[in-house]
């Protein structure tokens, strides 16, 4: 049996890696607040915020993993960004943990990317 992924276990990529990848086939997770995604995003993104911004601060998204399991299949092939890396880092570990074969991490996040 497949042993618990972790944040060792994701694939990082850069942001030329990142625009081959979303050229030829790869789709744009981004994992941001719905606030942050609104602002400013990648072409054909799609938003599913891997947590939120409450009184209390930074909460999990509890339905995250059903919310992208409705829009991806496991084995499409995905690029994972959120503003500079941390969370979505953290949501490919979840991903990888719920049999999604093919997800990478946009190194530098949205913020990387915006600045190319």
């Amino acid at each position: 049996m497949d042993s618990t992924k972790s944040i060792e276990d994701v694939v990082n990529v850069d942001v030329e890696t990142a625009k081959e990848l979303l050229g030829s086939g790869h789709r744009y997770l981004d994992v941001r607040t719905s606030e942050e995604f609104n602002k400013s995003h990648v072409e054909n993104a799609v938003n599913i915020p891997y947590m939120f911004l409450t009184q209390e601060g930074r909460v999990k998204n509890e339905e995250f993993l059903f919310q992208v399991s409705s829009v991806y299949k496991n084995e499409d092939p995905l690029i994972v960004g959120c503003n500079s890396g941390g969370r979505a880092s953290r949501a490919c570990v979840d991903l990888l943990n719920a049999g999604f074969k093919n997800v990478k991490n946009l190194k530098g996040g949205y913020s990387a990317m915006a600045r190319c």
